[in-house]
C-alpha cells in the first residue's frame, strides 16, 4: 500500500538535517608511526639502532602490562624504527633518515589525500542534494512541481525526500519523474540518462514511466488526470504495469 506523508498528503516539511564534515577516527597506530618520523628525521644509521633498541627495551616494559596489552600505538612505533633502520642499512653510508623523500611515506600521503578528496565530493553531493531536496520541497508547497522540469541527480534527491518523510513513498514525487521519463523532459532527454535511471528509480516509477509513455503514443490527448490510474497499477502491481506496458507496444501501427 502506498504511503504518503503527511498522512492525508499534506506538504508539511521535516527539518532537513546539516551537513556536517565527519569527525575523522584517531587512529593511534597512525599517530605512533608519525611521531616516529618526526624524531628520526636527520638521523643517521646509528642514532636510529640506538632509537630502536629503546623502542624494543620499552615495548618488553608494557608487555609486563596487562592493561597496556591492546595499546595499538607501541607496536606501531616499533614497527616503524624496524622499517626505518633497514632502510638506512640499505642505503648509502652517511644516509640520513629523511620522511619526505620516504616511498613509503610519499604513498601513505598520496593515499591520504586522494581519501580527503573523495570525502570532500561526497560533502559537496550531500550538499547539493539537501539544497535540491528543499528546493523541490518549496515547489510542492507551492503546487509547481508538475510545471519543474528534473535535472541530473534528481533520483538522489528523491531519495533524500523519502529518507526525510521518515521513509513514506512520495507519490507526487515519484508521479512526476515517471512523467518526465515517459515524456522525456529535463534531464531525461538524453537516452543514455533514461537508461541510467533504470539503475536509479524504484520498479514502480520505472513502470509507471513505461505505461505511461505507451498510453500517451495511443491517445496523444489525454492528460495526466486521465491517466492517474496508471500509478495506480504501477504502485500495486509494478510488474503487472511493466508487462502491460510491454504488450501495448505491439499496438503500434
Amino acid at each position: 500500500m502506498t504511503r504518503m506523508w503527511p498522512p492525508g498528503g499534506g506538504t508539511r516539511r521535516p527539518l532537513a538535517p546539516r551537513v556536517a564534515a565527519p569527525r575523522e577516527p584517531v587512529d593511534p597506530a597512525r599517530i605512533g608511526r608519525r611521531v616516529v618520523r618526526r624524531r628520526a628525521k636527520g638521523m643517521d644509521a646509528g642514532a636510529v639502532a640506538a632509537a630502536l633498541e629503546d623502542a624494543r627495551f620499552d615495548a618488553r616494559q608494557v608487555s609486563r602490562h596487562e592493561d597496556l596489552a591492546d595499546d595499538a600505538r607501541g607496536p606501531a612505533e616499533l614497527a616503524e624504527w624496524e622499517r626505518i633502520d633497514q632502510l638506512l642499512a640499505d642505503a648509502e653510508p652517511g644516509t640520513v633518515y629523511d620522511p619526505d623523500t620516504d616511498d613509503v611515506v610519499r604513498a601513505e600521503l598520496a593515499a591520504e589525500a586522494a581519501a580527503a578528496a573523495v570525502s570532500e565530493a561526497e560533502l559537496r553531493e550531500a550538499a547539493r542534494v539537501a539544497a535540491r531536496a528543499d528546493e523541490l520541497q518549496a515547489l510542492r508547497e507551492l503546487g509547481t512541481l508538475e510545471q519543474t522540469e528534473p535535472r541530473t541527480g534528481d533520483e538522489a534527491v528523491r531519495d533524500e525526500l523519502t529518507r526525510r518523510a521518515g521513509g513514506y513513498v512520495q507519490a507526487d514525487v515519484d508521479g512526476w519523474l515517471a512523467h518526465a521519463l515517459a515524456a522525456h523532459l529535463g534531464h531525461y532527454r538524453d537516452p543514455a540518462t533514461r537508461e541510467e535511471a533504470a539503475g536509479l528509480l524504484t520498479p514502480p516509477v520505472l513502470a509507471h514511466a513505461a505505461l505511461l509513455a505507451e498510453l500517451a503514443r495511443l491517445v496523444p490527448d489525454a492528460d495526466m488526470d486521465q491517466l492517474a490510474f496508471a500509478a495506480r497499477l504501477a504502485t500495486t502491481e509494478p510488474e503487472a504495469a511493466g508487462a502491460l506496458a510491454a504488450f501495448l507496444t505491439r499496438a503500434r501501427p
